[in-house]
């Protein structure tokens, strides 16, 4: 038996504001995240549902458009839709490191272009994820809507997007204390008395520290956020999200819980089924027998695998309804 459904958690999390739904691939987030939106915005709440996952499904799963800006969702009052362009955020993500590089060039009195450290800079694989990363706070720190639904990708990207905030701060923190040595250097070296008015480096760092604090009190809120971890009743799924639920845990990001998706109705099953469907249902059994062991007290929702894909405002409220049932 489930001990604290869905809609008993959002009770008792009144202020819930930022919620995430993360687990293995093919597990079914988006549907999980929509039918989550689609709930809340039914509540009467002006809510975004919004894609960090670079390979984007909202607009597959509502059947429009929803590419590159929040776009009302037809059918749906209240609830507005967004898959972040990861291409346009590195892009403005790109000018703004040029911008950075380009002051500190002139401040540190150096005859070289930006551009060539701009190339080297951004080639890391996870300056993709730090720009979504900067994409998705501005988006809870614009804070236009009541409620934010997020699609996040695969549980080891979101580990790492949700992670950044701490691991910002850390190296911001080292920067800034790396700039003041070198600032206090150059002033002791300098046949000058007079002191460095502005130092548009240790400005930007000092900021962006800020920043980060913010969107680390905000992710770490266990009032405003909760990060739930979508699973089938499959061994890979399950062992996938026992890991990263440990480390969510230790970064303190609020986990809000795990539901169980695509379970196949046993009492549907007929006599004359096809045995691969009789053997899956056994499989599906005893997985949930390791799921309820595991996950004791923390699953919220158990949705039933439909007989049709889930596509459209209709059958995300059939998901809904089972979400929170």
């Amino acid at each position: 038996m489930i001990e604290k459904p869905m809609q008993q958690f959002l009770a008792e999390h009144p202020r819930l504001k930022y919620t995430f739904f993360g687990g293995k691939g093919g597990v079914g987030k988006t549907v999980l995240a929509g039918a989550m939106a689609l709930w809340l915005a039914r509540q009467g709440k002006r809510t975004l549902l919004a894609s960090t996952n670079p390979v984007h499904s909202l607009s597959s799963l509502l059947d429009q458009d929803v590419f590159g800006k929040p776009t009302p969702v037809t059918g749906a009052p209240n609830l507005m839709a967004y898959e972040i362009d990861t291409r346009d955020t590195i892009e403005r993500s790109k000018q703004e490191i040029r911008e950075k590089i380009s002051w500190f060039l002139k401040f540190a009195d150096i005859k070289t272009r930006a551009d060539e450290f701009v190339e080297s800079a951004t080639m890391n694989p996870a300056f993709e994820e730090s720009a979504m990363f900067e994409n998705m706070i501005d988006l809870m720190f614009e804070d236009e809507y009541e409620v934010y639904v997020f699609d996040t990708a695969p549980t080891a990207n979101a580990r790492r997007l949700l992670g950044m905030s701490s691991v910002y701060s850390m190296w911001v923190n080292k920067m800034v204390k790396s700039r003041e040595e070198a600032r206090s250097l150059r002033e002791m070296l300098s046949y000058s008395k007079k002191k460095e008015e502005k130092d548009p480096l240790m400005e930007y760092l000092l900021n962006l520290r800020e920043r980060m604090q913010h969107a680390k009190e905000l992710l770490t809120d266990p009032e405003l956020t909760a990060f739930f971890f979508v699973t089938l009743p499959e061994a890979l799924p399950i062992a996938v999200i026992t890991r990263f639920i440990n480390w969510f845990n230790d970064f303190g990001i609020p986990v809000g819980g795990v539901v169980v998706n695509m379970l196949i109705d046993e009492e549907s099953v007929a006599d004359d089924a096809p045995d691969f469907v009789k053997n899956r249902v056994i499989m599906q059994a005893k997985y949930m027998d390791e799921i309820w062991k595991t996950f004791d007290g923390d699953v919220r929702a158990i949705v039933p695998l439909f007989e049709t894909e889930v596509r459209g405002v209709d059958m995300l409220q059939r998901t809904a309804d089972r979400l929170f049932a």
